[in-house]
């Protein structure tokens, strides 16, 4: 799955070309189209547009700025896609679960497209539940970025929605609802971007999708997980245990504060040799094998079952204490859980390129290749200067280019769910049988990689400028109260952090929780400072300060949120609102 070679690569963006389609996933039954942007009258409200009139001083996501702005980008090759979101079996390769997919499959299949195409993608729902799809990291028009009540209405069960934008910026990117707690089931699926002029060379390319998984195991799903942690929004709830963190006065108990401070050491180390004492094997059947202890104190369990009794507090140093909120039984790689883990097949010698997207619920992943050093080329989508590594880690909605040369022999590509003592894996090999069991490859304890330490390339560097604008979001909340939330407000859709075009705008993230959160902001990418990488999501560590600076080039009404998708639910998002 998600393996192409480069002339692959380039002769099916040859094909598309002279087709006009690039693919079309086929869908059945009758459906009513809710609406989507006239191709006589874009930009303008129509039966999509959600309800409730955006306030006279803002730019409406259907307002003739937003379709300027898409004309000054301008149309290109159509690309024409068929999706249909249904309730599925999907074979994760320990067990058959019942779930809700893209086409019947998990990741969903890859969109790929060339810098400048038109992307035209229907979307069928056959849910239960009202769905919209999001485009994670795409700079593209505002009507099109799918959050329901802001962009436009929730797509029926039995309706569709036809998406349409310009493609402008190439990269790794992925598609996901933004409905719900619907990004925690099978909803995924990659989005490639490829660039005209691509300046590496490689002999093929992989994607790998990273996922934490629990629907339909035991009983289990998304909005039951959900219902648990904020039953009565507070206490040790669902499988998450209160191990320390802000009291009902936001303060810090005593083993945050120590953890915290022992975060900064080790982060500016950027070695995970001082963030996880776990030892063990890598293992092709079953889904822990890991012996030991995580950092925060978790035995490595060798049973779903047993993760789930257990609820032991999920620590990583690493993450400045609790990695997460939610124990899940199984973590994939492309689909695939490690009892069945893909293989990648290449020669030795072979230059390939890695898209490695976390696709995850609540999880970060460290992720290594064995044997093999990675070289990092791009950064959710944007050109780094390279810098090689052992190994990284992505919080959920980042993704990360790597360039490797491969050895001879049979590696694994080892996944470690960060501070939950659980571990996913393919395996990457030139001959022979891939075996059972793989030493853990020394990399996972080696250099670290975060994207504080990258430097953006010099063509992608904002110019130097002093910002027009400084807006202070204050990350809040805490486990017992479960009151996730932004600058102390939870989300409201009328509420707006206001911005004008052309501003050189800095938002100051200020992680007032013991918890750890990825803040993703939708149709921008940021700089981080110092020359620092550009991004959309950034990882922020409890009781740090993270400042971002963007240029308010692409108008309209744009969410920013955790993607922890039980924090941003429960209340962690807000708006972006462009003022005429």
């Amino acid at each position: 799955m998600y393996e192409k070679t480069r002339r692959a690569v380039l002769g099916t963006g040859i094909a598309a070309a002279g087709s006009g389609l690039l693919a079309a996933c086929g869908s059945s039954g009758p459906r009513h189209r809710t609406g989507g942007p006239d191709g006589n009258a874009m930009g303008a409200p129509g039966p999509g547009a959600p309800a409730g009139d955006t306030p006279a001083q803002y730019v409406s996501p259907h307002g003739p700025e937003v379709a300027a702005t898409e004309r000054e980008r301008g149309p290109g090759p159509v690309r024409t896609f068929r999706l249909t979101a249904t309730a599925t079996t999907l074979d994760i390769g320990a067990r058959k679960v019942t779930s809700w997919a893209y086409e019947d499959q998990m990741p969903g299949r890859e969109i790929r497209v060339t810098a400048g195409d038109t992307i035209a993608l229907s979307l069928a729902n056959n849910l239960p539940q009202p769905t919209t799809l999001h485009w994670h990291g795409v700079r593209l028009r505002n009507d099109m970025d799918g959050v329901p009540g802001v962009t436009q209405r929730p797509i029926k069960t039995g309706a569709a929605f036809d998406y349409r934008f310009t493609a402008f910026y190439p990269g790794t990117y992925w598609i996901h609802p933004h409905s719900g707690v619907q990004l925690d089931r099978g909803l995924y699926a990659p989005l490639i971007v490829e660039d005209p002029k691509e300046p590496l060379a490689y002999d093929k390319e992989w994607v790998v999708v990273l996922d934490d998984w629990l629907d339909g195991v035991g009983g289990r799903t998304p909005e039951k997980e959900f219902a648990r942690l904020t039953a009565g929004r507070g206490g040790a709830m669902g499988h998450a245990m209160d191990d320390g963190s802000a009291d009902d006065d936001g303060k810090r108990g005593a083993t945050a504060t120590a953890t915290a401070k022992t975060t900064a050491k080790a982060t500016a180390k950027a070695s995970p040799k001082a963030t996880a004492t776990a030892k063990g094997t890598v293992t092709a059947k079953g889904t822990a094998t890991a012996k030991g202890t995580a950092a925060g104190g978790t035995k490595h369990d060798r049973s779903p079952s047993a993760a789930r009794k257990k609820a032991a507090p999920l620590g990583s140093r690493l993450l400045g204490g609790r990695a997460g909120n939610v124990a899940y039984p199984y973590y994939l790689v492309n689909g695939r859980s490690s009892q069945s883990p893909q293989v990648f097949r290449a020669k030795r010698g072979d230059r390939v390129r890695i898209r490695i997207i976390n696709a995850g619920g609540d999880t970060a992943f460290r992720v290594a290749l064995g044997g093999h050093r990675m070289t990092v080329t791009h950064t959710d989508g944007y050109p780094v200067v390279p810098a090689k590594t052992d190994a990284l880690l992505l919080g959920m909605g980042e993704r990360y280019d790597v360039l490797v040369t491969v050895k001879d022999g049979v590696f694994p590509l080892a996944v470690i769910a960060e501070g939950k003592g659980r571990s996913a894996m393919a395996v990457l090999r030139t001959r022979g049988k891939s075996p059972v069991k793989f030493p853990r490859p020394k990399e996972l304890d080696g250099e670290l990689l975060t994207a504080d330490r990258l430097k953006a390339a010099e063509d992608v560097r904002l110019t130097p400028k002093e910002p027009d604008r400084i807006i202070r979001m204050r990350l809040t909340g805490s486990m017992r109260r479960w009151d996730w939330a932004i600058n102390g407000r939870p989300y409201d859709p009328s509420q707006r952090y206001p911005v004008r075009e052309g501003e050189r705008v800095r938002i100051s993230f200020i992680n007032g929780t013991d918890m750890w959160h990825p803040i993703h902001l939708h149709g921008h990418t940021f700089a981080l400072t110092d020359g620092g990488a550009r991004k959309d999501t950034t990882v922020l560590l409890p009781h740090h300060k993270v400042n971002v600076d963007l240029d308010a080039d692409n108008p309209g009404l744009w969410m920013v949120h955790c993607h922890n998708v039980y924090h941003s639910e429960s209340g962690m998002m807000t708006i972006l609102g462009y003022q005429k």
